[in-house]
């Protein structure tokens, strides 16, 4: 089992470049299949779930060449629908979209159950919803295999009953090639949205709307391949972001979009950070006194659930009584316990915790529950006095490209080890 061991208490201080986006980019990876054709893709993130879906790929038919340190190239012309690996599919939530691209390429498409972090009920409802309304016919095997089927799928009008970053995505995968106009009604808006659909916009595809409640998809024939840059990780920078105020740092991060960040920032600012925006960076000073305050998650532009967990450390060192409210996901609180360990005082009410801050957190033996917790107990190890071992950081993998390398050179005494040497 590999962990990461921090000797905590030390400010954070220099330059940070955030990787790109992981959420962008599975979908965009997913979305080549779709090219029949090459597409060049650069500003890829070193982390498990991109190695993981090159693998699903590969195993899908297509050909995959690393150009340099973050660029791909990728040939779909070889590419097979049912292929993917069952034992791939179900390590990431994220191959879902892998019944999108192949419906969309194909009319036909099959899938092994998804997995991913768990965070209570994930339902896919409203992905099955988009393909049948398209024209295709679903089964859903009772071992959770998904298989998807049409003759011709043609554009309809989709009315989403709650807002799905997976379920946009995967309308989108499978209508861009389908016949007439689709319309996705309470579509989601997130920048990653935005960055599938001016992927496949610069690959041929007329998608309108992206980042607004309604996108329009007008079906093309077909696509070509491109040159694409996947867009910077808001929720990396914001972790760092969150770093920097907790040690009581000051730490410049580059390669992001300030737009994209401004949920956070102002949190950070109401709290007592200072937050200063450049074109392409942030640099943010950790405050002599920070004060507690309510944050509620909610899909975007309102404060991310991937940040809910790394907000939550910086709110126990805060003076005052802060909230948390969960709006997405219903078991996003697994994390608590871990914090709790280390002198945390936090009490959870249904989707709110009441987190009663200005207590030192206190070195100890955690584990990473999920990915953006592991990020948390990271953090709150960065913050305590003494040795704090996070462990199963296999999650962290998932989602963030060398954070032990980048946290290093910030200055903290953090070591990747691995226990069986």
């Amino acid at each position: 089992m590999d962990q990461i061991v921090i000797h905590g208490g030390k400010p954070l201080r220099g330059t940070v470049e955030v990787s790109g986006f992981k959420n962008a980019a599975l979908p965009i990876l997913f979305a080549t299949v779709l090219t029949n054709d090459v597409c060049i893709i650069g500003n890829l993130p070193a982390i498990s779930d991109v190695k993981l879906s090159f693998d699903i790929l590969r195993a899908m038919g297509l050909r995959i060449d690393q150009l340099d340190k973050t660029t791909y190239r990728i040939d779909s012309r070889g590419a097979t629908y049912g292929k993917s690996p069952d034992h791939l599919v179900e390590k990431m939530r994220g191959s879902i979209y892998i019944i999108g691209a192949e419906l969309g390429r194909f009319g036909n498409a099959s899938a092994g159950n998804c997995g991913g972090c768990n965070f209570g009920q994930r339902p896919i409802d409203q992905h099955l919803k988009a393909f049948r309304a398209l024209g295709a016919t679903v089964e859903e095997c009772e071992d959770g295999r998904l298989n998807a089927w049409a003759d011709q799928l043609v554009g309809k009008v989709i009315a989403f009953d709650v807002v799905s970053v997976g379920a946009t995505v995967n309308a989108i995968l499978a209508s861009v090639m389908a016949e007439g106009m689709t319309v996705l009604e309470n579509a989601a808006h997130e920048p990653h949205i935005v960055d599938l659909a001016n992927f496949l916009n610069a690959c041929g595809a007329s998608i309108s709307g992206a980042g607004t409640d309604v996108i329009k998809i007008r079906g093309v024939s077909s696509l070509h391949g491109c040159t694409y840059d996947i867009i910077p990780d808001m929720i990396e920078a914001g972790t760092y972001m969150v770093a920097a105020a907790v040690t009581g740092g000051k730490i410049e991060i580059t390669n992001v979009i300030p737009k994209h960040l401004e949920s956070i920032a102002a949190k950070l600012r109401e709290m007592g950070v200072s937050v200063e925006e450049g074109d392409e960076s942030v640099t943010v000073t950790g405050g002599d006194s920070l004060h507690g305050i309510h944050v509620k998650t909610m899909p975007y532009p309102g404060f991310p659930t991937d940040m809910h967990p790394q907000m939550s450390v910086l709110l126990c060192v805060a003076d005052g009584i802060s909230y948390m409210t969960e709006n997405i996901f219903e078991h996003r609180f697994a994390y608590v316990e871990q914090l709790r360990s280390m002198g945390a005082s936090i009490s959870i009410d249904d989707r709110v915790a009441t987190i009663q801050g200005g207590n030192r957190l206190l070195a100890a033996n955690v584990r990473a529950v999920d990915l953006r917790a592991g990020a948390a107990m990271i953090l709150a190890g960065l913050v305590a006095r003494g040795k704090t071992v996070v462990s199963e950081i296999g999650y962290v993998r998932r989602g963030y490209d060398n954070i032990v390398g980048k946290l290093r050179a910030l200055g903290a005494d953090i070591t990747d080890i691995d226990t069986e040497d």
